[in-house]
């Protein structure tokens, strides 16, 4: 299994099918193909061969699709990075995965510039929308800057190489728990094979049109560019996301199929301009997070048109491992019936292997009371992380199942119902923070003693950031200051909202903070 033969497929089957549309431009799969084979070519003439990590910094735009399929055209790696980074953490993740070219949004040049700093980073290629030439600024000196406009018209046609299968082809990056950055490996093998399960389940076609609005280095969004390429699906592009924005997109390209990010999910629901938009062609509309109540599955059918669908997943399992989709059978059953099951995390999608465990490796019982995690193991499963072995071998169990950390419920029927996920870890607006992140930041401070960092329900976000901080004797600092030392060290979404000033932290029998009553404390 090769990612490269996803486009020969459709290049080849399909090539007068309009491939992707962003903003007024449009091509076909035929012109797709052969974009996807000049950026390689590019990408060659900067030094990139196969193994090579190639990173990917910008928007959702044509082009971050183009440069995911020209990485696996040349079996190179393609690295991309979250662009609400601070520079300091996007230069932590360039430094690991040893990035000598980079592909950046000509948007986020200032943050790029600063961010490629002492770095290994010799040649940046401007992307953009379609329209723009994408030149960026002058960078420090040695580093050679290309316009993507400029590959795509002169670059030589790259030849395909390589086997594929087990190889690289993916590094997703998320932040350990000590809050150094941990690359996720997903090779050819995981991502062909997650494409080919959602291509089953979710019945995707040629006629399909895929909105990427949920940010496409994120897998929330990532899987979609290979499993409608597969079909020959169509891709609708918006770079940036407000709720009347995607509404107006869903709108306008007819959309069938999308996922959305929660917090995007919530703010299209209620938004006032949602009456104006026609979306009764979406059949499709999938967003993952906690369960949800039947009354809001109904609420987001009648607003999109469509069916909601439930799904949970990890970038370790490239992404999904549940759907919500009912069995054939359960269709007969009555609507409140139906509406309950769709609101669950869902039913193991086709080739994942799932459990869930109690402490001793005990599989629970299927009543919906008791309590275990989540274990998985399947093509779609990683094989590890970026040069952590040791955190690789704790990630999997001695059976070689992959330890999710969340905890769930079972029913009769096979659905599980996630109650609750490892507890240091806040999930806001779709982003995942760890809480030693946070922690590590605040620690930097002389004024403060102890901290602990948590999550708190939050009606837009789902969680927000909150910590509780223990100052030094004698030192002072109030909660802006802290908020703005944050600021300058971690990216936007992992600032604390709220900081809690205490005399001390509570603590469990064995010394550790016991952040669960700081939770449920004032």
């Amino acid at each position: 299994m090769h990612i490269r033969s996803l486009m020969a497929r459709a290049a080849s089957l399909f090539p007068d099918r309009v491939a992707v549309v962003e903003a007024g431009w449009s091509c076909t799969y035929a012109e797709l193909g052969d974009r996807v084979a000049r950026v390689a070519g590019a990408l060659t003439g900067a030094g990139v061969g196969a193994h090579d990590r190639v990173a990917i910094v910008g928007h959702n735009h044509a082009a971050f699709l183009e440069l995911y399929f020209a990485c696996a055209h040349l079996d190179a790696v393609a690295v991309p990075i979250n662009v609400r980074l601070h520079p300091r953490e996007m230069r932590a993740i360039l430094c690991d995965a040893g990035i000598a070219v980079l592909a950046g949004d000509v948007a986020l040049d200032e943050v790029l510039a600063t961010a490629i700093e002492d770095t290994s980073v010799g040649t940046v290629l401007w992307f953009g929308p379609p329209s723009i030439d994408g030149r960026g600024p002058a960078l420090r000196s040695g580093v050679e800057t290309l316009t993507y406009r400029t590959a795509v018209a002169c670059a030589p046609v790259a030849p395909g190489s390589g086997r594929g299968g087990d190889q690289l082809a993916h590094l997703y990056y998320t932040s350990g728990t000590t809050g150094a950055p941990k690359g996720v490996m997903l090779t050819h093998r995981n991502v062909c094979a997650h494409a080919m399960m959602t291509v089953a389940e979710l019945c995707l076609a040629g006629t399909d049109t895929w909105a990427h609005i949920a940010p496409m280095f994120h897998l929330a969004d990532a899987w979609a560019t290979f499993a409608i390429t597969a079909v020959g699906g169509r891709h609708a592009m918006l770079p940036r996301f407000t709720a009347e924005a995607a509404l107006a997109l869903l709108a306008r390209e007819r959309v069938t199929v999308t996922n959305l990010v929660p917090t995007m999910l919530n703010l299209m629901v209620k938004h006032e301009s949602l009456p104006r938009f026609d979306l009764s062609h979406m059949r499709l509309v999938l967003s993952g997070g906690a369960s949800i109540a039947p009354a809001v599955v109904r609420q987001v059918d009648a607003a999109f048109g469509g069916q909601y669908v439930q799904t949970y997943g990890m970038t370790e399992t490239s992404p999904f491992l549940t759907m919500s989709l009912l069995k054939e059978e359960m269709r007969a059953w009555p609507e409140a019936a139906q509406l309950a099951m769709r609101g669950k995390t869902g039913r193991p999608v086709l080739g994942v292997d799932l459990r869930v465990v109690d402490g001793d490796g005990r599989r629970v019982r299927d009543d919906e009371r008791e309590v275990g995690e989540i274990q998985v193991r399947g093509e779609t499963v990683t094989p590890g992380y970026w040069q952590q072995a040791d955190a690789t071998a704790q990630a999997f169990t001695a059976d070689g199942y992959l330890r999710t950390g969340d905890l769930a419920v079972l029913d009769s029927e096979g659905f599980v119902t996630i109650v609750d996920r490892a507890k240091d870890v806040v999930i806001t607006g779709g982003e995942k923070v760890y809480s030693t992140e946070v922690e590590n930041a605040l620690y930097l401070h002389p004024a403060v003693l102890e901290a602990a960092a948590f999550g708190q329900a939050d009606p837009i976000w789902g969680e927000r950031v909150v910590a509780a901080v223990v100052l030094r004797a004698g030192a002072q600092a109030d909660a802006d200051e802290l908020v703005a030392f944050c600021r300058q060290r971690l990216a936007g979404f992992k600032v604390p909202r709220e900081i809690r000033f205490r005399d001390s932290l509570p603590r469990t029998g064995s010394g550790k903070i016991a952040k669960r009553f700081l939770r449920d404390g004032p």
